[in-house]
């Protein structure tokens, strides 16, 4: 068996109790690229990851990661956390990206940027948002779209607070009713916010049940490095905004 492996190469930057990141990136990666992960910390695995906890992952240091993962010469990093950035507000989710650059001499793109980025190829200004965050975060992610003028319509959550491994183990059929919650008659799109929640599976159901575009962490960080690198659509990517490539 022979393996295509001539195309760009993408680094991942990975919440260390994060299961559920680098599937996603292996079932939607484009002919020919190849993924390769390295796992940063800087949060306690034990603490309902609240605001204060993701704002401390967001501002701690990747140095080491990011040296592992210049190794192999990436093309493109993904800062593959949501939270981590929201918590800060877009001029530190920028900041962020544009610090990544220099160090890995790569396109950088973060995954609450990339969520932006998914929104607004869409053409949605009006959108339902869900996650498995506790409330403060949720709030400082309204206020992070906000900047960005993008309003939302309806909040859902999952109704408890889910430690950092409770949020990867909920299942396709929990983000599917989750996004039920989020929908609302003036919203254009559903928003899914966390890259260790199992949304992508759920994509298609969604967008069947609601009529509407459905986006995701991680579906929105690889159409934004599709976008990024000129790679066409190819089979199997879902949902509605791959169509806007």
């Amino acid at each position: 068996m022979t393996i295509e492996r001539s195309g760009p190469k993408i680094g991942v930057l990975v919440p260390y109790t994060n299961c559920n990141l680098e599937p996603d990136m292996m079932a939607l990666c484009p002919p020919g690229c190849t993924m390769h992960f390295a796992r940063m910390g800087g949060y306690d695995i034990n603490k309902i990851p609240g605001s204060s906890q993701m704002a401390g992952l967001g501002a701690s240091d990747i140095t080491e990661p990011l040296q592992l993962l210049s190794g192999v010469r990436p093309t493109v990093v993904l800062y593959g956390c949501t939270s981590a950035t929201l918590t800060h507000g877009t001029a530190f989710d920028r900041d962020l990206a544009a610090k990544i650059r220099p160090e890995t001499n790569a396109i950088s793109l973060t995954a609450a940027g990339a969520l932006v980025e998914g929104i607004k190829a869409i053409g949605a200004t009006k959108v339902g948002f869900a996650s498995p965050y506790i409330g403060e975060v949720n709030d400082q992610a309204v206020s992070f779209l906000a900047d960005e003028d993008i309003s939302v319509t309806r909040m859902a959550d999952i109704g408890q607070d889910l430690g950092n491994y409770g949020q990867g183990e909920l299942t396709p059929d929990d983000v599917f009713q989750l996004s039920l919650l989020a929908d609302h008659p003036d919203a254009q799109a559903i928003v899914l916010s966390c890259t260790d929640m199992r949304s992508v599976e759920a994509i298609e159901r969604i967008e069947a049940a609601v009529g509407k575009p459905v986006i995701t962490s991680n579906q929105a960080m690889v159409f934004a490095l599709m976008k990024a690198l000129g790679i066409p659509r190819h089979k199997n990517l879902p949902g509605r905004l791959f169509s806007h490539l």
